[in-house]
């Protein structure tokens, strides 16, 4: 049986002027057009040839030779050529670029831009992407906590966090509570994996261990103050956790212990009303 999205081994059948015709035997009556311009040389009846096998312009089932970046059920991050009125068309390698539909997607897609698909037939047998990858996600990797990682963001929500593919592969969420970011769909990040659940899904943080990371914060702080002048007309308890979130990135515990750190370097000073550089 011949397979939209799969590479297969078929047999040379028939050859003319255009090209040869492939089967999976040479008595088989069901035959795909392999184009001349993809033929090897010297290819003749009878020789076997793998071959990947989509659609051409005319929907019909072609083959070709050329290596896709992507197969039927699994995921690539492929780049957006072009927006259309249907969706958007992406580069996966071969002549004819591969459809995203509007209903696939998940944000809206920008030209230029790469974002993790899976490649899946619609009901009109057309191959086709789409950016609902979750349940093609796999939980099995052999990461630990606090190992570090790279992957990409393919879904982001308000509730529930930031959904990452570890290795573009490996299902991990960043929870609500720890974006501090503005992430965005096809972003590509470093992360820390903070925990791994019973089912082997990730969760992740964009930041380092407490006592690691608040000499980070403490600095960054620092430059902030310098920037605004040496002072902050608030103190770690009266600022509100949106605004910390908002400008500084960071969680309001995280906040108060670089604060305090700092308090304690003797490089700030925290009246009622606002935090200080000590020369100030």
């Amino acid at each position: 049986m011949l397979e939209l999205g799969k590479k297969q081994t078929l047999v040379v059948v028939k050859e003319v002027e255009f090209g040869v015709y492939l089967a999976e035997k040479m008595d088989s009556e069901e035959k795909v057009l392999l184009p001349k311009k993809q033929m090897p040389k010297d290819i003749k009846v009878s020789d076997s040839l793998e071959v990947f096998l989509y659609k051409d312009s005319s929907d019909r089932m072609i083959a070709t030779t050329r290596e896709p970046k992507i197969s039927l059920g699994n995921l690539a991050v492929l780049k957006v050529k072009e927006l259309s009125k249907i969706g958007a068309f992406l580069d996966w390698g071969l002549e004819k670029d591969l459809l995203l539909p509007f209903k696939e997607q998940l944000c809206e897609v920008k030209a230029g831009k790469s974002y993790l698909v899976c490649l899946y037939v619609d009901k009109s047998s057309r191959l086709c992407a789409t950016m609902k990858v979750y349940s093609h996600l796999k939980n099995n990797s052999s990461y630990m906590k606090d190992d570090m990682v790279q992957g990409i963001v393919y879904e982001v929500t308000k509730d529930f966090g930031v959904y990452v593919a570890v290795d573009n592969l490996y299902s991990a969420r960043i929870p609500s509570k720890e974006v501090y970011d503005n992430l965005k769909v096809g972003d590509v990040i470093e992360a820390r994996v903070s925990g791994v659940k019973a089912d082997g899904k990730l969760d992740l943080s964009m930041r380092q261990k407490a006592y690691m990371q608040m000499d980070a914060d403490a600095e960054f702080i620092l430059a902030e103050l310098t920037n605004q002048g040496g002072m902050f007309p608030f103190t770690d308890k009266t600022v509100e956790p949106e605004h910390i979130k908002t400008e500084f990135h960071m969680s309001k515990n995280a906040f108060k212990r670089a604060v305090g750190n700092l308090l304690k370097a003797g490089k700030i000073q925290i009246t009622s009303t606002s935090i200080c550089l000590k020369d100030k």
